[in-house]
């Protein structure tokens, strides 16, 4: 779409209501109830999802997917999943495949109502042939920059080609040969005859058919002419018997060009609507610029957890429940807005609550020896799976001598608030027991690597002794003989500021310590089996993720899916306790 087009879409007007009550109410559903009413469709319900097999899914599209398989389930109707592949330059199988998985994974199924746009190349194409014998179309040999200056402004007029006059034979004619390859591939194409001065610039004659001299990923050499999106979408819908066709807002302009082909050929005609496309903060949707960071090896391939694709953020640890959920809550609206990426996160954490086992892993390990505590001996200590679904059990985790704590959780001279283990001070280990810390070890270079402590046996499975002392931390543990070694990488934000493209080039903004890779984790010991793609809480550190494809047996890498720190339940609580 061209800047001027662009800044169209940005100027459109379109109702300004905002979001309704859910996806499961909004304004499109109030419209497929009414024409239900109605019976403008015989009752009938056939929504589609038609991505273009150029890249790799992303959240954006999880909102439109769960939206239009949403609608066809909540009134017994049909989704199709229609791939829109009218471009061989940049389509392929693998796009077709990932595509396919990602629909599945977010627990959809288009059952047999599979399609794609090149199924109906021949039927595009004789409608292409109608058009030119109504004297609807024409076969333009404008350079693409002359038909990008004849097209003119938003706020000057185009000018007509010298060859919009053509007569129906010679533009039959030309259109034959640009099919039959006998023409360069920007030697001519096929425009639509409507009108140069129209306000709405995409009615200014828009391309329609152009040369593309590449062998296409179903058909083959069979064809050199493909079909503009804006003539190939309308077509299929109208095909398929399509009766809502939901598209973002950024296709509100081409509205009028969808109704004039349908009009123009007199076919079926189903009806567009448009809603409002999904924007996260610290996150780009740009199938482009995604793209980009994938070929310029800023990311490590489409299913990089980092990525906002839906096998990045599947390979990542998201949940379909949590991404559907995340879907549901926004809602649909027909205006554009950014929302907050930690309402993203909530859902999953929400999700991840009651369905992840609790677990104890050390990332940073500080060697902690309890003086007291018989050398040889170790014990077997009870510790809850899950204190949200009591029918997740129990476990026994091994105690012993020495064991680990995290770096973060000692300091030697602490402030006022901080009240984890520091000399002197008793803390409780969770599921242990209380410890007192009375010596600190260094090395030559003054770094503390080793802390002695004692126990107090009467506090077992860290209950408060007999005397009644309380402790204002409890910490968490791995015994050091039983513990397992483990990758761990912690993810972040892709990009370090709200809006990437707010300002010169958005790989400025990538953020250097969206990845951390920790080699030197203390995990405790049932965690040596963990199956790939399985689910934790790593107790006092956040969610992660069996990495589904680095993690081999008994050699396993964990993802951090997210934080404990739930910034959204904090935003709305605020909001909450001010009126807001």
């Amino acid at each position: 779409m061209s800047g001027e087009n662009r800044k169209g879409v940005e100027n459109a007007q379109v109702d300004p209501a905002e979001k309704d009550d859910g996806a499961s109410s909004n304004f499109i559903t109030h419209i497929v109830e009414e024409d239900l009413k109605t019976g403008k469709y015989d009752g009938r319900v056939v929504t589609r999802f038609p991505p273009e097999p150029n890249g790799y899914l992303h959240i954006g599209h999880a909102k439109s997917i769960c939206l239009n398989f949403g609608i066809a389930k909540q009134y017994q109707g049909t989704c199709h999943l229609r791939f829109d592949d009218t471009n061989p330059l940049k389509e392929s199988v693998e796009y077709v495949e990932s595509i396919k998985e990602d629909v599945r994974w977010l627990g959809f199924d288009w059952e047999d109502h599979l399609y794609y746009t090149s199924d109906y190349f021949e039927m595009l194409y004789q409608s292409a042939i109608q058009l030119i014998e109504k004297g609807k179309a024409y076969v333009d040999s404008l350079t693409p920059d002359q038909i990008r200056e004849y097209r003119g402004t938003l706020n000057e007029p185009g000018k007509e080609s010298p060859y919009r006059n053509r007569s129906v034979a010679e533009n039959l004619g030309l259109f034959e040969k640009m099919a039959n390859g006998e023409l360069g591939e920007e030697s001519c194409v096929l425009r639509a005859k409507i009108d140069m001065a129209s306000p709405n610039i995409v009615m200014r004659d828009p391309t329609l058919y152009r040369i593309r001299r590449k062998d296409h990923h179903r058909t083959g050499s069979k064809w050199c002419v493909y079909p503009m999106y804006d003539f190939a979408h309308c077509l299929s819908d109208s095909i398929e018997k399509i009766t809502h066709s939901i598209c973002t807002i950024e296709f509100v302009n081409n509205r009028e060009l969808y109704d004039w082909i349908l009009d123009a050929l007199a076919v079926y005609h189903p009806q567009q609507i448009e809603f409002a496309r999904l924007n996260l903060n610290y996150t780009i949707l740009s199938k482009r610029r995604l793209i980009q960071l994938v070929e310029e090896g800023h990311v490590n391939g489409w299913d990089d957890p980092r990525m906002p694709t839906i096998s990045g953020l599947k390979r990542r640890g998201y949940t379909p429940a949590a991404i559907r959920k995340f879907c549901d809550v926004i809602g649909v609206a027909r205006r554009d807005s950014t929302v907050d990426i930690s309402l993203l996160e909530h859902c999953l954490r929400e999700d991840l609550n009651v369905s992840a086992p609790r677990v104890m892993a050390v990332l940073n390990p500080l060697k902690l020896v309890i003086e007291n505590y018989p050398e040889d001996a170790s014990e077997m200590l009870d510790a809850v799976n899950n204190p949200e679904d009591a029918s997740m059990g129990k476990r026994e985790i091994p105690f012993s001598r020495v064991i680990y704590v995290e770096q973060d959780d000692f300091m030697e001279n602490p402030p006022k608030k901080f009240f984890r283990l520091a000399p002197g001070r008793e803390v409780r280990l969770r599921y242990a027991y209380f410890i007192r810390c009375h010596d600190v070890i260094k090395d030559e270079e003054g770094n503390v690597v080793e802390l002695r402590c004692t126990y107090d046996p009467q506090t077992r499975g860290g209950n408060s002794p007999p005397d009644g002392r309380k402790v204002k931390a409890t910490l968490h543990w791995v015994s050091e003989k039983h513990a397992i070694n483990a990758e761990v990488r912690l993810y972040d934000h892709l990009f370090n500021v709200e809006n990437p493209l707010q300002s010169g080039d958005f790989r400025q903004h990538l953020n250097p310590a969206s990845l951390v890779v920790l080699t030197n984790c203390r995990l405790e010991p049932g965690l040596l089996h963990a199956s790939p793609g399985a689910h934790f809480q790593f107790e006092r550190l956040g969610y992660f993720f069996s990495d589904p494809v680095d993690s081999l047996p008994q050699k396993p890498v964990f993802n951090r899916v997210t934080t404990l720190r739930d910034t959204w339940a904090k935003i709305k609580k605020a909001q909450g306790a001010t009126g807001g």
